[in-house]
């Protein structure tokens, strides 16, 4: 390992090509800049320097150890801050993992006010959907989860609160059978129909799907957006959030259609281990708990206005 005045001279020979005015830079007198430069070549085993021309410059072996010292050095830097960081109760990194229900870009401007603090945190922010979410806290994969649905599994040191409720309307697009059919749908009605369902993301327990019929026919979609573009086009029929296709239903390119067994709204939560609370956890959960950002998380983006 080299010293930053060991750097120091390396850099300055490699930029100067001469000891004199590298010994100048330095502010040191040529000669201790010359015996400094043995010193390293002794200690290394190994020409550093190419004395032969005109110009003083470094050999390949000079290069290699100018680059990786350097490379080491901002390693070590970098280190001794994450050593600070986490000493003083910030954690290395958070990593949230949000159910595909919310809209990553109502999280942006949570982000960029948590980087105006400078901690240092690594932010990671990741989905899965349904099971997965709560899934991906039991099994270390994620800090924080936002937005899971279902109530709270058993999971060592569970800590949690309610997020909201989010509101669902069965809607098809206007070009769909079921469209005109009067009067509230019943089972059978609907059975009779492909239903689209975002798919699971759940590695070990079983996948579940909400709001479909034993039988009935299913296109698995990646994320809700891709299922409320699937039913407005026409390819099958389901549950939406009623924020998100406001705009939809207003213009006809969705319908809704009353029920006979209605959908209960979905209590959504925030879930966390107790046992590692760090200061980036803890901002995040007082920021999650203010009403006008759960309200917004909760009831999402029409991206369809």
């Amino acid at each position: 390992m080299l010293s930053e005045d060991e750097l120091a001279l390396l850099e300055a020979i490699r930029e100067s090509g001469s000891l004199s005015r590298a010994a100048a830079r330095l502010g040191k007198a040529p000669s201790t800049v010359s015996h400094a430069a043995r010193q390293l070549e002794a200690r290394f085993d190994a020409l550093l320097f190419d004395r032969r021309r005109y110009r003083l410059q470094l050999t390949p072996a000079g290069h290699l150890l100018v680059d990786e010292a350097g490379r080491l050095m901002q390693d070590v830097a970098r280190l001794t801050q994450r050593v600070k960081q986490v000493a003083s109760g910030w954690e290395d990194r958070l990593w949230i993992v949000t159910d595909e229900l919310l809209e990553f870009e109502l999280l942006i401007p949570v982000i960029r006010t948590f980087d105006a603090l400078d901690s240092g945190v690594k932010l990671r922010v990741t989905h899965e959907v349904l099971g997965g979410t709560w899934e991906a806290l039991r099994d270390g994969r994620a800090d924080l989860i936002v937005g899971a649905t279902n109530e709270p599994p058993a999971i060592p040191g569970l800590r949690w609160f309610e997020l909201g409720a989010i509101e669902w309307v069965f809607a098809v697009s206007s070009r769909h059978p079921l469209a005109g059919v009067d009067g509230p749908l019943v089972r059978e009605q609907i059975a009779q129909h492909r239903a689209v369902a975002v798919a699971d993301s759940a590695r070990v327990s079983g996948a579940r799907a909400y709001g479909m019929l034993g039988g009935q026919a299913a296109l698995a979609v990646p994320s809700m957006h891709a299922k409320i573009v699937a039913q407005r086009d026409g390819l099958g029929v389901g549950w939406l959030p009623r924020h998100r296709v406001a705009a939809l239903l207003k213009r006809g390119d969705l319908v809704e259609k009353r029920t006979a067994d209605p959908r209960e709204p979905n209590v959504l939560y925030v879930g966390w281990r107790g046992d590692r609370e760090g200061r980036a956890l803890q901002w995040w959960l007082e920021q999650l708990r203010q009403p006008r950002l759960a309200k917004r998380l909760v009831q999402g983006m029409d991206v369809f206005a």
